[in-house]
């Protein structure tokens, strides 16, 4: 028989689903249209099976190696997977082999890639919200071509828009800036209207202008132990 979950895990899980109501209820919101994806990067296996059975579902993955290991030693466990970390274009369709959602699609080579095969999966287009064009994420300026892209790949379905806060700006701008490209992009894809934007400290901001989709680790997992 399984070890139960650790009391501390169960009660940040919980405190956690508390301020994702009330955050959402201050907004005029309805908290299950809120989805709390939990991060498990460098968390063990044992760890998601612990959350899994404190009714927990959705989990998050950055770096493909891992995911894919983790995944496969918890093959038959309900769970859905997203991918959240950025994504070589040479590790695209192993990515999709296991992950059900990716949320940092940003580029016309990766979509085309990620599509035609394998099972069907959903995908967001990432918004780089800096001037570094080093960082992840597409200009606001090349969503349209990349969700008419998106629209005519097979496999693929758009559900919206994910982001990250810069450290230099206020959250709530920041995650207005997406909100509001949203808007725009919904005139190409009426159904796209899911937004994956907000982590353990801005999860509440991110709630307020709309999020759907909240990326939340620590907060909930505790300190991420050292990576191998």
């Amino acid at each position: 028989m399984a070890e139960p979950a650790s009391p501390d895990l169960g009660e940040r899980l919980a405190g956690v689903r508390d301020a994702i109501d009330t955050a959402s209820r201050d907004a005029g919101r309805d908290p299950s249209d809120v989805t709390l994806i939990v991060v498990t990067k460098f968390h063990p296996a044992s760890l998601v099976r612990d959350l899994v059975a404190l009714g927990q579902r959705d989990f998050g993955e950055n770096r493909h190696q891992e995911a894919q290991a983790k995944v496969a030693s918890l093959d038959g466990v309900d769970a859905t997977w997203h991918f959240i970390g950025q994504l070589q274009s040479n590790k695209a369709r192993a990515v999709r082999e296991y992950a059900d959602v990716i949320h940092t699609v940003d580029r016309e080579s990766l979509i085309a890639t990620l599509g035609g095969v394998g099972r069907p999966v959903e995908v967001f287009l990432q918004v780089n919200l800096t001037e570094d064009p080093a960082r992840g994420g597409a200009r606001e300026g090349e969503l349209p071509v990349l969700a008419e892209r998106v629209l005519s790949t097979p496999g693929l379905t758009l559900r919206g828009l994910m982001a990250v806060a810069p450290l230099a700006e206020q959250p709530r701008r920041a995650f207005e800036r997406v909100r509001l490209a949203s808007e725009r992009l919904r005139s190409i894809v009426p159904d796209a209207t899911a937004l994956s934007m907000g982590m353990s400290g801005d999860f509440a901001d991110a709630i307020a202008e709309g999020a759907t989709h909240l990326r939340i680790g620590t907060a909930i997992t505790g300190n991420r132990p050292t990576p191998g």
